[in-house]
């Protein structure tokens, strides 16, 4: 999140955070204090069921109307509600290379099969579970001294870039996607 807001506050950014929304106390509170932008807090432990958590997640994200919804360090599943009426418009990004090592494990997961490369993630967010139209990927060479928080931190540098990159372009350029592959208008990659 911290590093989206940076990204905003450069010259020429074509987008700006209207809101940030968490669903438990985090940091990412204080980066939208620091930087004068609204927040608010919608937790599960709140509310007697998932849908309801749902409905109040999607009302309270809809009050700031966004174009663009980005699940950065969000770790829950997003329900019916909130993907219907955000459909297509909600980023998320994933330390791993899709559709490799999905879920919450992934750089764990990387390390335990033994890959050589893994990298970053920056996707669509469908019903599934890590499974929306890929927008970006970069590759992350992993090395033979590397544990889970070695590896993850030069994840996140990737991540970081990748993320405000994506933005940057969906903001300007739009995306399509069939629903398996997404497409940013004039993207070459």
């Amino acid at each position: 999140m911290r590093s989206l807001l940076d990204a905003t506050r450069t010259d020429g950014y074509p987008a700006t955070v209207v809101a940030v929304g968490v669903d438990r106390e985090c940091p990412a509170e204080g980066h939208a204090a620091d930087e004068g932008i609204s927040s608010f807090r919608v937790a599960l432990r709140d509310f007697e069921d998932r849908t309801a958590w749902d409905r109040a997640l999607t009302d309270a994200v809809a009050a700031h109307e966004p174009d663009l919804v980005v699940s950065a360090g969000f770790m829950k599943i997003l329900g019916s509600a909130f993907l219907e009426r955000f459909a297509g418009r909600i980023i998320n990004t994933h330390p791993a290379l899709l559709p490799s090592f999905p879920g919450a494990h992934a750089v764990a997961d990387a390390l335990a099969y033994g890959v050589k490369v893994t990298g970053s993630t920056v996707h669509l967010v469908d019903g599934g579970v890590d499974t929306g139209p890929i927008l970006a990927q970069e590759a992350v060479q992993v090395l033979d001294d590397d544990d889970e928080d070695t590896l993850h931190e030069r994840i996140k540098v990737v991540e970081r870039r990748l993320l405000a990159e994506m933005v940057a372009a969906v903001a300007t350029r739009g995306v399509v996607s069939d629903g398996r592959k997404a497409v940013i208008p004039g993207d070459r990659t």
